[in-house]
């Protein structure tokens, strides 16, 4: 059960808030509709149960606040807005990070398509669906983790009757199965047409909670729906008539063609335009347009009671809407859902759901691999490490090539690409371009949290990252290498590279630097949430933070650090080779470094700042 209790929004500028102690609940095995018209405060409201949003009040999900909950994608599917993901990422590709975030397995993204009928826009790109599709790949995305509570922000905007039909048969099946369903609307027809129960809000504040039979009949009035090439004739006929019965009967003209008649039925406009002659396309008996069925014509009218005709209805007596929305749900899982929805039903409404939702079916995967999952799937789903591998490697090899034929550039910063007017070379930047990616990305297009704020901070989820762009930085520090070796030698036939005679050290010096970058961005746009501001803090450290530790080392050491291999080898528990010696130095000389020093610094920084930041939530992978 969904449980919102006092919620307000913070208010701004002196204004009321949006939302002013909001209570209300959505019970499992029903439909809820959070009516209100626009500005009314439903998606301010909806943000403050995800705490998305500053306020007060509280929203237990199944007795737990959010922050509570340990796996939130498991207990509650969102739907704000649209997709959060790349634009160039593919429908399966996102769906499948999805999958791996949330511990489910892979082939869940294909079911969950096949649910929504959106199983031919596998291979499309979400820049390229248009808002139905989207709509569908959007609920697919919310229900991948087999969610207990669904929050749905306007579902059905910008769909057609038929899609509308179909959404709204989707979540009446998985509120038969135990699980709770709110979403909000502004039309009042919608809502007494899909939902069970309508809580009404005005201007942040609750004004009913009714079942969906009440709300109708006390919130929407009864109207007959009439469509005539003659509306103004028919408007004059009923009002005279009305007027000689002394009945109150309000006529409304929708459009040129169309009339909304309140106090009176299909029977009396039908035989009114009969005895006058008029002709009429469309009767149909609405309750805030309810799905009512359509009334036939005066001459083919069936006695009072009796059952709609069984047969066909012609195009021209069918009400637009009513035909629409009895449409069959692709996929073998929406038949499963259609017939939950079907079944939940007895005479028009819903039966009475089971108290509490049923063990999912769906097997979850955990173990320290899911992470991993999830940031592969992150990195190789857009071109983008292979598009700036490229560029890195073309631009190596020609600064390469330049620095070559000046000269004077010494070997190891000649296959670098690293000139002294640089502050980092090609690679360097790169890696630090992909790191700041890792984070970057995430508050860009966010697939962890409860829906589009705060990526949570999880230890197995940094540590997968630094990881990973650890493993891109070394891979594109060997490609640039590579390539500057291979145009040096096709140029200027191996003229600039001599073999060198120690290797070790200079390579040990090379992949710091690169992880370093790498790390630098992955922190820095972990605290401060841009992927911009992650690789600005890879260039401040050679521009910024290097010239402060190189004035600090100015000068030489009072005491020699002679013997520190053989110090260090005698207080390990586990005794290493005398050979290892030159590597531990190697790399103690590099962080020697100013711009060793300076990495290190600053990723001691980014990394408690980082904590200090994020790491204070209880979610956990």
């Amino acid at each position: 059960m969904l449980q919102a209790i006092g919620l307000t929004s913070t208010s701004r500028h002196d204004s009321p808030p949006l939302v002013d102690d909001l209570t209300f609940e959505a019970r499992p095995g029903t439909v809820t509709a959070l009516l209100g018209e626009q500005g009314s405060g439903k998606t301010t409201a909806l943000r403050l149960m995800l705490e998305l949003e500053p306020g007060r009040g509280v929203t237990y999900f199944r007795g737990r606040p959010l922050h509570r909950i340990p796996y939130p994608g498991r207990e509650v599917g969102v739907l704000l807005g649209d997709v959060p993901g790349n634009p160039a990422r593919t429908v399966r590709n996102q769906l499948r990070m999805l999958c791996a975030a949330a511990g489910v397995p892979a082939s869940r993204a294909d079911t969950m398509l096949e649910v929504v009928g959106a199983a031919g826009l596998r291979d499309q790109r979400l820049g390229s669906l248009s808002l139905g599709m989207e709509r569908r790949v959007a609920l697919a995305a919310a229900l991948v983790a087999d969610p207990c509570t669904l929050l749905l922000d306007e579902p059905g905007a910008g769909l057609s009757p038929r899609e509308r039909g179909w959404l709204h048969g989707l979540l009446r099946g998985h509120a038969s199965l135990g699980g709770a369903v709110l979403f909000t609307t502004d039309d009042a027809k919608e809502a007494a047409r899909s939902a069970d129960r309508v809580v009404s809000i005005a201007a942040g504040r609750l004004v009913a909670d009714q079942d969906a039979a009440e709300f109708a009949r006390t919130r929407l009035r009864p109207r007959v729906a009439v469509r005539t090439p003659h509306a103004a004739r028919l408007a004059d006929v009923l009002g005279r008539e009305a007027r000689a019965a002394h009945r109150a009967v309000e006529i409304v003209e929708e459009s040129g063609s169309r009339l909304s008649v309140y106090g009176s039925n299909c029977a009396e406009v039908g035989e009114a335009a009969f005895r006058h002659g008029v002709l009429v396309h469309r009767l149909a008996d609405e309750t805030g347009d309810a799905g009512a069925p359509t009334a036939p014509l005066p001459h083919a009218r069936p006695e009072s009671g009796s059952p709609p005709p069984s047969g066909p209805v012609p195009a021209s007596e069918a009400v637009p809407g009513a035909a629409e929305t009895s449409v069959e749900v692709p996929g073998e899982g929406a038949g499963r859902a259609a017939a939950g929805a079907a079944d939940a039903e007895v005479g028009g409404r819903p039966r009475q759901a089971r108290s509490q939702r049923p063990v999912s079916a769906v097997r979850r995967v955990g173990g320290p691999l899911r992470p991993l999952r999830y940031e592969l799937l992150r990195v190789f789903g857009t071109a983008t490490p292979v598009l700036t591998a490229a560029l890195v490697v073309a631009v190596s090899a020609f600064t390469t090539l330049v620095l070559a034929r000046a000269g004077h550039t010494p070997q190891n910063r000649l296959l670098a690409a690293w000139p002294e007017l640089l502050p980092l070379p090609p690679a360097a930047l790169g890696a630090g371009l992909l790191g700041a990616l890792a984070f970057g990305e995430e508050y860009r297009y966010p697939a962890l949290a409860a829906d589009r704020g705060t990526v949570p901070r999880r230890m197995g989820l940094l540590t997968v990252k630094l990881g990973v762009a650890a493993a891109l930085a070394l891979l594109l520090g060997a490609l640039a290498v590579t390539a500057d070796a291979a145009a040096l030698a096709l140029v200027f036939d191996s003229g600039p590279l001599r073999t060198p005679a120690e290797w070790l050290a200079p390579a040990a010096s090379w992949a710091g630097l690169l992880i370093g970058c790498s790390w630098a961005g992955v922190l820095a746009s972990g605290v401060f949430r841009s992927a911009t501001a992650g690789l600005a803090a890879v260039l401040a450290v050679p521009v910024a933070v290097v010239p402060l530790v190189r004035r600090a080392l100015e000068g030489s050491s009072a005491y020699p650090m002679t013997g520190l291999g053989p110090r260090l080898r005698g207080l390990a528990w586990v005794q290493w080779p005398p050979e290892a010696d030159r590597l531990l130095l190697g790399a103690l000389r590099v962080m020697a470094q100013p711009v060793g020093t300076a990495l290190v610094l600053s990723l001691m920084v980014l990394l408690c700042a980082y904590g200090f930041t994020g790491l204070r939530s209880r979610v956990r992978w």
